[in-house]
């Protein structure tokens, strides 16, 4: 088994690495939902054999395996409170469990940084997985992954005090 990343901090990170990071958390959790992978053989095959590799034969860069590692465990980890906070702030009528897999991960990633990687500003992870969800969508899904963030990341940051800006590490 790999040895467990430590988690991601603030920093001289390569905001690069980082978005291959998201991109892998995202594919990750899908994979747990639709595969029943457990946490732990899914971190330790994409640390090993999946991140930073090409995919369909696009290049995605270095990942930062730490970054990766924080927010799939972190995801698990507070799943119910994230759940809770996405579905408040989806439109009236739906819910997370009526959401797509896929989108459903953006929006439990996208979420979790909020709360809890508070040197990613939140127009960076806004922006961050509102490009995810491009690169999975072509219909409405980016607007409501942006939406959605959006409305949590002003509450979650501005409970927080954190700050809104766009400056900072990615």
């Amino acid at each position: 088994m790999a040895v467990p990343a430590k988690p991601a901090s603030g920093g001289n990170l390569d905001p690069k690495a980082r978005s291959a990071a998201r991109l892998g958390a995202v594919q990750a959790l899908y994979q747990m939902d639709v595969a029943a992978t457990p946490l732990d053989d899914v971190v330790e095959e994409f640390i090993e054999h999946r991140l930073g590799k090409d995919i369909e034969g696009v290049d995605v860069g270095e990942a930062d395996a730490a970054h990766f590692e924080d927010v799939v465990r972190g995801v698990v980890r507070e799943q119910r409170e994230l759940d809770r906070q996405v579905n408040n702030a989806l439109a009236k009528g739906w819910s997370l469990a009526r959401i797509d897999s896929t989108l459903r991960a953006i929006l439990r990633c996208g979420t979790y940084e909020l709360r809890r990687c508070k040197d990613v500003p939140l127009k960076v992870v806004i922006n961050e997985y509102v490009d995810i969800a491009h690169a999975f969508f072509e219909g409405d899904e980016s607007g409501v992954v942006n939406a959605v963030l959006d409305r949590l990341g002003r509450d979650i940051r501005s409970a927080s005090g954190a700050e809104h800006g766009s400056g900072g590490q990615g």
